[in-house]
């Protein structure tokens, strides 16, 4: 489980909502997916609700709920559940007495999980998805009989073990033990300083002999230090031994199994050495499963070998639950289905495959395999499995079920594209990065700059990156970076005290101003050096001007006299240009402000800032939020754009322009434009805000230009009689990467005559 912890203050009279988008990827174990979810607000809630969907292109078969917090009889009156076909709903939605531990407390009784469970329908033994140009195959094949194992368990015994690491250990043994199948054969390795076994080879799980090898649990003691090589060595001996001389137990599932809780400190100490001797005397013949005991174990070294011999670690946590993960993973382990396994796919077809081969497979659990598929080979995609089962071959052939593909994809469409491609990049990762875990130097460095390409590209937290929380900052101005620890690494709440971040501002995505998602092909707004452009509805009409002015001016482009609120923005250059030549300017800083309530915001080509004079969360273009204060809401749309929308006001859009290597314009800048301005009062003035209302003007005796392609005429505007040029500019309001052509009439000389006054009226002296 991944774990880390923000802790954050509501400013006085404001709200907030936290909202935790996150993916993940659901492991079928013991015939069914487990979601998980904490509870624990800790206080009585007065809207509580957890509500999860669930859609499965293979249809679900079953699904529960229950809750560690409340009884199944209470669970079962709370929780409405319900599925049919592909879509499965859970709902639990208490009310405030419904929480209370009693019927006079204050307290709430909601602590603990909340866990839904569910299956999918296996009608076929594999599933295949196929989107785009990725695929996924799913295989958990049914009703195979299970195969007899040969089971060593290898036991830490050193004196650290002491205490309830012992007991929980000897009480998961003695319960495990009692579970085997009589056609099993097993046996007990106990390493401490020195190392010694039950019976020196594999026996038969006969009832007699399971009763023994209880008696013996109950009787051994802890001794001395941890030589664990001499422990694994010897378990693999008995296996390897087994398989050779014993006949019959040569077709049945081997499988080792280490429980430790410390480092070696006995006979070879040496990590390196150790992964190697184990490496050699394996062979890949056989997984082994390594349980690390408790925080102190070192995780990584145990994954690192389990990962080299067909395995996998897990962590036990010394909790009162102990012998029950224990017990939950031998569960996962105790039924082979398939030895072997080998899922195969056309060479010219496909690449970039995860993992495809298997040791062995378990009942009620799946192997995923993930890949790409060559363009235009799509109709040559299947997949082949081949294994050895109980005394028998397995072979099948898997092919995609075109109708129900197109099915999917008018159900799912783009999401079902997304999924099966980020399946791929997770699912490759992960495999990197347990690869990475046994390399050195050069290789090692150029196997992370891979794994890194890739997080950045598909927005995975890893080890090799970290996630910023944009919004908020703690007491000294920085923002949290939350980094993904290094297995092994102390819970978060062992490792001292945490940061406090202020959030003064309600955070929660809004849906889209539905008068916003209407919007005319073009809008008043101004961009690049700076052009004005305002749209004149009325006359079917456009109309332009620059303002040429110094780099650091600042121009009020919309001011509301009515409710204060206003924009502002300041203009940038090249300052270096030789003295008399004319240089473009744009805008680089924009100031958003509605004094009634507070809000201010500053935009510029680098950060948003919300109330940047009280010290409020900054966000970077690379974000993707929504943000309410009030009246106002502020939507990012990550490099691209952001939009202010203002009850009873204007809603407004800023473009982002970023320039490329070698260009011209000398750094980023913004645009600024107006998508709706019908509820801003009829006095709001700035270079903008004075066209917001209708105006009338009149063009007449058209005639050439001063080229061959210009038209010139005569405008009558505001009782001035100007000459005015047709001509080009770009609207990037719809398209802020290349912009849309809009024709218009070119006021010159800065406006005049179409604005009110002259431009100099419009310099302010800050944004704010």
């Amino acid at each position: 489980m991944e774990q880390f912890t923000i802790r954050l203050f509501a400013g006085p009279q404001s709200k907030v909502m936290f909202r935790l988008t996150y993916e993940e990827v659901l492991k079928r174990i013991l015939t069914q997916y487990n979601i998980v979810i904490k509870v624990k607000p800790r206080q009585l809630v007065q809207h509580f609700e957890i509500d999860v969907d669930i859609f499965e292109p293979q249809g679900i078969s079953k699904l529960d709920a229950e809750m560690s917090f409340l009884s199944k009889e209470q669970a079962t009156k709370l929780i409405k559940k319900s599925f049919s076909g592909k879509e499965g709903h859970v709902l639990f939605r208490p009310t405030v007495g419904q929480q209370q531990s009693c019927p006079t407390c204050s307290t709430t009784l909601l602590n603990g999980d909340f866990k839904v469970t569910y299956d999918v329908k296996r009608e076929k033994p594999c599933d295949l998805l196929v989107s785009g140009n990725h695929f996924a195959h799913f295989f958990a094949p049914q009703n195979l009989t299970h195969l007899n194992k040969n089971l060593v368990f290898v036991i830490d015994i050193s004196t650290s073990m002491e205490g309830q690491k012992v007991k929980q250990t000897k009480e998961a043994l003695l319960k495990i033990l009692g579970d085997m199948r009589p056609g099993d054969y097993f046996d007990l390795v106990l390493f401490g300083t020195e190392v010694r076994s039950w019976r020196g080879s594999l026996v038969q799980a006969s009832t007699a002999n399971v009763l023994a090898a209880q008696d013996f649990i109950r009787r051994f003691s802890l001794a001395g230090a941890t030589n664990m090589n001499g422990g694994l060595l010897q378990g693999i001996e008995i296996l390897n031994k087994a398989r050779e001389s014993v006949p019959g137990l040569s077709n049945h599932a081997p499988i080792l199994i280490m429980l430790t809780d410390g480092e070696p400190t006995e006979g070879v100490t040496d990590r390196g050495q150790i992964l190697k001797n184990v490496r050699s005397a394996i062979r890949g013949k056989f997984p082994l499963y390594n349980l690390g005991f408790g925080h102190d174990v070192n995780l990584n070294f145990l994954e690192l070998m389990s990962m080299e011999n067909n395995g996998r670690a897990q962590r036990i946590y010394q909790d009162h639950d102990a012998t029950q993960q224990l017990q939950g993973f031998y569960d996962q382990v105790a039924n082979p289905l398939l030895v072997d396994v080998e899922l195969q796919y056309p060479q010219d077809t496909v690449s970039a495959l995860t993992q495809h081969s298997h040791k062995q497979h378990y009942a009620g659990s799946e192997i995923v395999v993930a890949g790409r598929i060559a363009d235009n080979k799509r109709s040559n995609f299947k997949a082949e499995v081949q294994a050895h089962g109980e005394r028998q071959e397995f072979k099948i052939t898997c092919l995609v079920d075109e109708e129900e593909m197109k099915k999917l994809l008018q159900e799912r469409g783009h999401m079902l594209e997304n999924h099966v491609e980020r399946l791929w990049a997770y699912l490759t990762i992960q495999e990197l990065l347990a690869k990475r875990m046994k390399m050195e130097g050069e290789e090692k460095e150029k196997l992370s700059a891979k794994i890194l390409q890739m997080s950045l590209a598909y927005q995975f937290v890893t080890p090799l990156t970290s996630m910023t929380m944009r919004g908020m900052v703690d007491e000294d101005g920085l923002s949290p970076i939350i980094d993904k620890p290094e297995e092994g690494s102390l819970p978060l709440e062992m490792q001292g005290p945490r940061r406090t971040f202020v959030l003064p501002a309600e955070q929660q995505p809004s849906p889209p101003d539905p008068d916003v998602t209407k919007l005319p092909n073009v809008v008043t707004g101004v961009d690049t050096d700076p052009h004005f452009i305002i749209h004149v509805p009325q006359k079917e009409d456009t109309l332009c001007f620059n303002i040429n002015e110094e780099p650091g001016v600042v121009l009020s482009l919309v001011q509301d006299p009515n409710t204060g609120f206003s924009v502002n923005g300041q203009l940038i250059g090249n300052k270096a240009r030789s003295p008399g030549q004319h240089e473009g300017t744009y805008f680089g800083r924009l100031g958003i402000a509605n004094p009634v309530t507070g809000f201010q915001l500053e935009v510029t080509p680098q950060n948003i800032t919300l109330n940047p004079g009280s010290g409020g969360p900054v966000f970077s273009w690379r974000d993707q939020a929504s943000l309410r204060q009030d009246e106002v809401v502020v939507t990012i749309n990550r490099k691209r754009n952001l939009v202010v929308s203002v009850e009873d006001g204007g809603t407004f859009e800023v473009v982002l322009h970023r320039v490329w290597k070698g260009s011209a314009i000398p750094q980023d800048f913004l645009g600024f434009y107006v998508l709706d301005s019908h509820r801003m009062s009829a006095r709001t003035h700035g270079l903008l805000g004075q066209f917001f209302h209708p105006f009338d003007y009149k063009v007449s005796d058209l005639r050439p230009g001063s080229g061959p392609t210009k038209t010139d005429a005569t405008m009558v505007v505001k009782n001035h009689q100007l000459t005015v040029t047709r001509g080009l500019q770009k609207d990037y309001s719809n398209d802020p990467r290349h912009g849309t052509e809009v024709t218009c009439w070119f006021v010159h000389n800065n406006g005049a005559g179409l604005i009110d006054g002259i431009h100099t009226d419009y310099i302010v002296p800050d944004i704010f």
